[in-house]
């Protein structure tokens, strides 16, 4: 019975792991890639529409990996089957 407990706990460690670690990545991607975004208008303002959307797609990505970690905390933590 011990063992089921502290694979238990070591399953909701690796749930806030991974959440933790998928927002923490995701977040600094869309930092990364905004200040990327706002230096390239800087310099060439033409392309702002342009660039706008690519900054969507990778932004998508970013976040696409954030929900992939939330999944995987939620399977861990067992609140999803």
């Amino acid at each position: 019975m011990e063992d089921v407990k502290t694979i238990s706990d070591l399953a909701q460690l690796g749930a806030g792991l991974a959440i933790g670690l998928g927002a923490t990545g995701a977040g600094l991607g869309i930092g990364i890639a905004t200040k990327g975004l706002l230096e390239s208008i800087a310099r060439q303002p033409e392309i702002a529409g342009k660039a706008v959307g690519f900054f969507l797609v990778g932004a998508a990505m970013a976040e696409a990996c954030a929900i992939y970690a939330l999944v995987i905390a939620l399977k861990l933590s067992g609140m999803m089957g």
